[in-house]
């Protein structure tokens, strides 16, 4: 394993560290692994809330900032946070106007989530959360019951958190959040899998003339091991299934996201959005925008993920809502 870390078990905490020296707008909770806005918590404005496991910047913190989340609390590499920590930063964030908390479905995460809802709701404080289960690989796996939640969830972020900065109340931004869910569809693959810091050798085996389709964001293995295949061939089976899920009519229109595992090139990412797009086309789906980039990683794991988002006005006009964070800045 070769690695820029220094203790294994430090490379939660020192990244944390290293990310509020290059952002004074983000400030961390004393003794505890939860970044939120400086100005947190904002006046007049319901917070919007994630968290999970490191491993995936820039998720969650990275989307931290005006538009976006007010809070992000950081478990160690692939587990969730403590409902301790969770609930420290729910209330953090809370101005009075409540709190809507984002959770990829996962285990861990959703448990860990309920409970700090119900200790934050015995302070208090109004809470709502959204789960979000874009993954159409696996319906359960080795963290979830039904599907996981991936790298759709950063469109969830965008929009709710475009939604609260407009002055939404607390329905009205789960209202945007969940229609998010309800229009969204991920499928990943893998040509290698990913080196955790403690562990410090792949999570699966995978031959050089394999690649693994429909994985996770854990470097949990795939839903199907096959042969190495072209970008083309990779792009059309990820797209083919997120589409014939998403079960989208000619004419409607899609933001879609081709989103790197963490240790794939921007040029290939490229290549798959050109492939992506076309096949759109010949659907008669309109491209409205399209993401292209490392949103959701899973460390140093070398693959991709494509998500495509079925929207209406709506999510359009908060799509495209200034935003500015470490992570995605969005100007008019």
């Amino acid at each position: 394993m070769k690695k820029l870390i220094n203790e294994p078990g430090a490379v939660v905490d020192e990244m944390l560290d290293g990310m509020v020296a290059a952002h004074p707008e983000l400030r961390r909770l004393d003794g505890t692994n939860v970044l939120v806005r400086d100005d947190a918590p904002v006046e007049g404005k319901v917070a919007v809330v994630s968290g999970g496991g490191s491993g995936h910047e820039p998720t969650h913190a990275g989307y931290l900032g005006d538009g976006m989340l007010d809070g992000a609390a950081a478990g160690e590499v692939f587990t969730s946070p403590t409902a301790d920590q969770l609930n420290e930063m729910i209330q953090a964030t809370d101005a009075g106007d409540g709190v809507l908390c984002v959770v990829k479905n996962y285990e861990g995460d959703v448990m860990n989530f309920d409970t700090a809802a119900e200790m934050a709701g015995m302070e208090g404080v109004d809470v709502e959360q959204v789960v979000v289960n874009d993954d159409v690989a696996v319906e359960d796996s080795l963290y979830t019951s039904g599907r996981r939640g991936v790298a759709g969830t950063i469109f969830v972020h965008k929009c709710a958190g475009a939604k609260a900065a407009a002055g939404g109340d607390l329905g009205e931004v789960k209202a945007v959040a969940e229609k998010v869910v309800d229009n969204v569809r991920t499928m990943g693959m893998a040509l290698t899998s990913c080196v955790t810091p403690e562990k410090g050798e792949p999570t699966f085996d995978l031959g050089e003339d394999e690649i693994e389709l429909g994985i996770g964001i854990h470097g949990e293995p795939g839903t199907e091991r096959a042969d190495v295949m072209s970008a083309d061939e990779i792009t059309e089976y990820l797209t083919e299934n997120v589409l014939d899920d998403l079960d989208l009519d000619e004419g409607e229109e899609v933001v879609t996201m081709v989103n790197g595992m963490g240790g794939t090139p921007l040029s290939e990412l490229y290549i798959v959005n050109r492939k992506l797009q076309s096949i759109l086309d010949d659907r008669g789906v309109e491209t409205w925008d399209a993401w292209v980039g490392d949103y959701m990683t899973s460390l140093d794991m070398m693959g991709c993920s494509v998500s495509v988002l079925r929207v209406d006005d709506e999510l359009k006009e908060l799509l495209g809502a200034p935003a500015e964070t470490p992570g995605l800045t969005v100007t008019e």
